[in-house]
């Protein structure tokens, strides 16, 4: 068949742009050797991109979450022996661990078979993609979404919910859901949320608006919750970096009175005592004082 120039360099122009929309060829997700991945969109879908895992936090080294640490360790130690395990809501004040134990989870139980795929609040309406992509996989997967919050009516929303209560989008049984958050329910919380509860034999129930907030969270077997530390446990965590920190560089940096109330302070200046704060208070004093040993050195 003999086509016009012009109708070639059409066809050519209209290949091009669907080739840009196809996913592109990309290899399946070695396992064995691969411990966590991220959902990588693409145009209408998307696929399992390998991730180098390079968090190395361990349980031992999370402070001041003994008692959340107990409970997400045993239900992933459920999860991994095949028995009966709960997804979870992570949810609390920011930098205060619920991300870190995840992370240390997969650092602890990677050997155990434990994988992890973390996936952004957007790519939750491929839930059903991502559970048909590790279904058959002799591994048993974590679902991460963190720092996950909602606006009313969003799809995702809807999505996670169904995945949640055991619809057609339903998690596979080696898939559990774990997520973090700030917000308890996931969505915001507006005073006008709380009229219009009413009085059922005696007893007070919530309004329509905020049984459809809870009506999410409620879906997660377990919450646990997370807060700021006290002062002490605080320091512990300041300790424990400090030290990582220099055995990371083999040398010992000596705990000080200066080094506490500086600690101090800068929890101060940052208004939280968390996990975080510890971690960026150490970085800097352990940079900072390592510098002023090379430049006396010169």
């Amino acid at each position: 068949m003999n086509l016009k120039p012009e109708m070639i360099e059409q066809l050519e122009r209209v290949l091009s742009s669907v080739e840009q929309l196809l996913p592109k060829p990309v290899k399946s997700v070695d396992w064995e050797t691969c411990h966590a991945a991220n959902w990588r969109r693409h145009s209408f879908s998307g696929f399992l991109e390998p991730v180098k895992v390079t968090d190395t936090t361990r349980l031992e080294e999370l402070l001041g979450v003994e008692e959340q640490k107990e409970i997400l360790v045993n239900n992933t130690r459920q999860f991994i022996a095949g028995l009966p395990a709960n997804n979870a809501l992570l949810w609390g004040s920011r930098g205060t661990g619920k991300s870190s134990l995840v992370k240390a989870l997969l650092n602890e139980f990677a050997v155990d078979g434990l994988r992890a795929i973390q996936v952004e609040k957007e790519d939750l309406i491929y839930l059903s993609e991502i559970f048909a992509a590790v279904e058959n996989e002799p591994y048993r997967f974590i679902l991460l979404c963190d720092d996950l919050t909602f606006e009313v009516g969003e799809l995702s929303y809807k999505m996670l919910k169904s995945a949640l209560d055991g619809s057609v989008y339903s998690a596979p049984e080696n898939v559990l859901i774990y997520v973090t958050s700030n917000r308890r329910h996931l969505l915001p919380e507006y005073e006008g949320d709380h009229l219009g509860g009413k009085y059922v034999k005696g007893e007070l129930q919530q309004s329509e608006a905020m049984e459809e907030k809870v009506s999410l969270s409620d879906r997660f077997g377990l919450w646990i919750a997370f807060h700021v530390f006290t002062q002490e446990r605080y320091l512990d965590a300041v300790r424990l970096c400090v030290e990582r920190f220099g055995r990371e560089r083999n040398i010992d940096i000596p705990w000080s009175k200066t080094l506490e109330m500086d600690a101090i302070q800068w929890s101060h200046d940052k208004s939280k005592r968390c996990g975080r704060t510890a971690y960026q208070f150490a970085k800097n004093w352990v940079g900072r004082t390592l510098l002023q040993q090379q430049q006396g050195a010169q």
